[in-house]
């Protein structure tokens, strides 16, 4: 229901049948739509899960390059993950900022007396599509004097023998080990 119907629901019915009224409240509710529009758009613009244009007072408050070029959903991740990577560093905080990379299960083991962090990717296979924001997320964020190890999934023989002719024709040479060089 445009903002017009809506306008002209609230006026007494004898101004129904009017023409001029109904010019005025079409004119009023075309410009009454935009307005909405506008301000469901500015909304979204306070949530970096949403934000579009706003993307980039984000990047610039947080002192991330800004790279218009880059897909939304990546420099989204980015804002976010940066935005929950603050204060004391533990494998919750580092899954926190991973998940915010990755929409899959991600788990995240701290080895301390080998100085090592292990993030595991279960679900996604292959190479996640914007590691290489997240390898620096995790960089920036992680003690100096420890190791980040990237556990990535790919597909097993025993999943690619069980798999159909179909299966295979439609699966890139990146879920593979070794693929996609």
């Amino acid at each position: 229901m445009s903002k017009a119907e809506v306008w002209v629901g609230y006026l007494p019915s004898f101004y129904h049948g009017i023409r001029d009224m109904k010019a005025i409240a079409n004119a009023e509710g075309a410009e009454l739509d935009k307005l909405d529009e506008s301000l469901v758009d500015m909304i979204d613009q306070y949530y970096p899960e949403t934000a579009t244009w706003a993307l980039s007072l984000y990047e610039q408050d947080l002192s991330i390059p800004v790279n218009p070029s880059k897909p939304l959903e990546h420099r989204r991740s980015v804002v976010i993950s940066k935005m929950r990577g603050s204060g004391k560093v533990s494998a919750s905080m580092l899954k926190n900022v991973a998940q915010a990379y990755e929409r899959g299960s991600i788990e995240v083991s701290v080895q301390p007396a080998e100085y090592k962090v292990t993030i595991h990717f279960r679900d996604t296979l292959g190479i996640p599509p914007n590691l290489s924001d997240l390898q620096s997320a995790i960089e920036a964020i992680k003690p100096a004097h420890m190791a980040v190890d990237y556990a990535l999934r790919y597909l097993t023989i025993a999943e690619v023998e069980g798999m159909t002719v179909e299966q295979l024709t439609a699966t890139t040479q990146d879920r593979l080990l070794g693929g996609g060089a």
